[in-house]
Formats: structure tokens, sequence, C-alpha cells
């Protein structure tokens, strides 16, 4: 799908930068809230751009996909997550006890459904070239320049285009978060990440199954039948020799290190590999721009948090905006931004703590983390109101939600 257009009118309501799936959101969310928007898509096709990684959305993102119309067609390609389950896999003497969350603890919904990244690109991407309002851009943002009244994007052909407000969806090395003179925190751990997606012999009962290694998690996620997706975090070189083992010694190795719990292992994918690191921007928005995704948080793949954070700033900003619009006030004014960044912060900084406390206490060797992990996951494991809370919790905040993705009975 050729995306390119011309852009006859420099002028709108908000640009965002960047066509991951949390940038084509916020330009969708955008569209639909009645702001003119400019995406910056980046040059080549979109639908040429290969992941083969699997996400889980938790209910608050279906919910904004549903809203967007693209999720019936999507939960033909997704499968339904009904459980958790926490294995201790490490080579410590004494192990941290199993514990299996059960979302029927809480409800009927299931905690979410495991998405293919490239299903949901190729749906969001078609949704955008569709929507009116919105016009696409194939090309990169070469230069921001910030105003009183607004922000300019200059693209390499020297088309520059003014909004009023500029979301950078641009990825952990944003362009618009450096012309925003935004910092940020960033450290790497000694990880990377293993992707990809294959059959088995057993069904997988809608249960993800997270073996805590103690180089790092290896995680089986479902997949629609009897496929799962899988995300192996282990030592670089590991990761390096693990990806270089043909298919055959690969997909051994795979169901030993998981215990057989999906039976017999048939037609992996293509594997990726991806360097863990972690990144905090310290505001999250400021000068008319606001950070969406990983330009403003990136964190391991631990718990589902990334792209449900990245849809939840979307959502937000949207929100705000329309709001400010409602008023009659400036999208990009400095109070819609102070809440976004407000707003976000609490919801962001918790689970990123939480998040690096989880995966530093995995690899560091460390006795008192590594108890400390197990008697957490002790109290789990007895104590049911707890347990159910932090369920809660953990698939996404229960205040502070944006609108759209709230539950509505």
């Amino acid at each position: 799908m050729g995306l390119c257009e011309v852009v006859e009118d420099t002028r709108f309501d908000v640009a965002v930068v960047g066509a991951g799936p949390a940038g084509l959101t916020s330009a969708l969310l955008m569209a639909h809230g009645g702001h003119s928007t400019v995406c910056f898509t980046g040059t080549g096709n979109l639908a040429d751009r290969r992941d083969p990684r699997t996400t889980a959305l938790m209910q608050g993102a279906i919910r904004l996909l549903d809203h967007l119309d693209l999720w019936p067609e999507l939960k033909t390609f997704s499968a339904a997550l009904r459980r958790l389950h926490l294995i201790d896999d490490t080579d410590w003497t004494v192990k941290a006890p199993s514990v299996l969350f059960d979302a029927a603890e809480l409800g009927d919904e299931p905690f979410g459904w495991n998405i293919p990244n490239q299903k949901l690109i190729d749906a969001l991407a078609k949704a955008a070239g569709e929507t009116p309002g919105l016009h696409l851009v194939a090309e990169d943002a070469l230069r921001v320049e910030i105003e009183s009244d607004g922000v300019t994007v200059t693209d390499p052909n020297g088309t520059a285009i003014q909004a009023r407000l500029l979301l950078a969806a641009d990825g952990r090395n944003s362009l618009c978060r450096d012309a925003a003179n935004i910092a940020v925190d960033q450290w790497a751990y000694p990880q990377t990440a293993i992707a990809c997606s294959f059959s088995h012999s057993l069904e997988h009962k809608d249960t993800s199954t997270e073996f805590h290694k103690s180089a790092g998690p290896l995680t089986l996620v479902p997949l629609p039948g009897r496929q799962s997706s899988l995300v192996w975090v282990t030592q670089p070189d590991e990761a390096a020799a693990l990806c270089a083992l043909p298919s055959g010694e690969f997909k051994e190795r795979l169901e030993r290190e998981c215990h057989g719990a999906l039976g017999k292992i048939s037609e992996s994918s293509s594997r990726g590999a991806f360097a863990i690191k972690g990144l905090t921007a310290r505001k999250f928005a400021t000068n008319r721009i606001a950070l969406i995704g990983e330009a403003a948080h990136v964190l391991p793949p631990i718990g589902a948090q990334g792209l449900n954070l990245g849809l939840r700033d979307a959502a937000l900003i949207s929100e705000l905006a329309t709001q400010a619009s409602a008023e009659g006030s400036d999208i990009g004014a400095d109070n819609t931004l102070d809440a976004y960044d407000r707003r976000r912060r609490l919801d962001v900084l918790p689970r990123t703590a939480l998040v690096d406390f989880l995966n530093r206490s995995l690899i560091s060797g460390a006795l008192p983390l590594h108890g400390l992990r197990g008697l957490g996951l002790f109290i789990l494991d007895t104590v049911g109101p707890l347990r159910r809370a932090v369920m809660r919790q953990g698939m996404e905040p229960q205040a502070n939600l944006p609108k759209i993705m709230q539950r509505h009975s």
C-alpha cells in the first residue's frame, strides 16, 4: 500500500513523527477526534517492514482497537490470555514457588490477547490510509523547530509542515525529544531477547508460561491453535549462538529449556534478536511536544508492559487534546502537556521500577534479591486478595486510565 501523499496544506493541528503501533494509533485517535493530522511514516512502505514479535495487549488496549473498528479482524489472528504461570527455573538451590494467575478470579474476561505485531501494524496502516483528515507522508523528519505558537517539521525534500502539537513516536533515539530538550535516563542489561513463533503438539490452554532463568525469563505466549510465540531473554553470546543454530537443533533446545511444556515443537519461524535496554524520559511533554511509546519509556519484555504503556500514551494525549479543543484552548499549550506529563508519570515510573527489579533479581546473583523475589511470589501464591489486587493493577492502572480504555458496564 503506497502511503505517500502530496500535502498541499502545510498547517495542521497535530503532527505525528513515527509509524510504529503507538505512532499510528496516536495519529488515528487524533484524526478520529476531529484534529487535522499529518503523520511522518518514514521512507519505504509500511507493509514491507516485517516484525517477528507478538505483543500481549491488555483489555484497555483491546477496547481502544475496538473503538477504531480494528478488533473484529485482529481477533481472528489473536489468542486469549487467561492464565499466567510463573516458574522458577534458576540455578538457585532454594526455588521460589510457582505461581498461577488466573483471569477467572477477576471475572469472565481474559487478561488480554496476544497479537502478532505485523498483523497489528498492517491493520493500523490500512486504517490510517483510509481515515479522512489524516495525511500520511512517507518521509523522515529531518529537522524540528519549536516556536511559541507551534512546531515546524521539515522533511529531507525541504517541505516544512507546521502543527500546534507534535507527538514524538520516533523511538528511543528520538529526534523530536532532542528538539524539545528533554533529557533521558538510560541503561543497558547484559541480555538479548530472541523472538520467534512456533507450532507444538500440546494445547497451550490459553496459558502464558514464564520460566525464570538465571540469565532472564523464557516466556511462551499463546497464539491461535497449537501455536505460541517465544521471548527468550538470555546473555548476548548465548543468544547469538542460539540464533545461529540450525532449525532442528534450536527446536530441540527449546523443548528442553521449557521442559516439554508444549510437547513436540515444530515449524519454528525465523528468529529475531533484540538487545535489552531501559530508558525513561525526565519529562514526557514540554515545548509543544508529547512523547509517545519508546521515545518516552523503554522496558525489558517482562509483564507485557511496553506497548500497553505506549497505547495508553496515545489514548491520553488524544483525550486531553480533544478536551482542550472543546474548551476552545490551544491543544499544544503548557497546561495540556503538563497534565499529560503528570498523569503518564504516575503510570510509567512505578511499572518501570518494578520491571527493572524483577529483571535484576534474576540476573544479579545476589541472594537477598533472589530471596525477596521468592518471598513476594510466596505471598502472592498464598494470599488470594493480594494476588487479585496485583492482577488487576498489573494489567493496567485501576485509576487514571484514559476514558476510551475503561470498561463500561
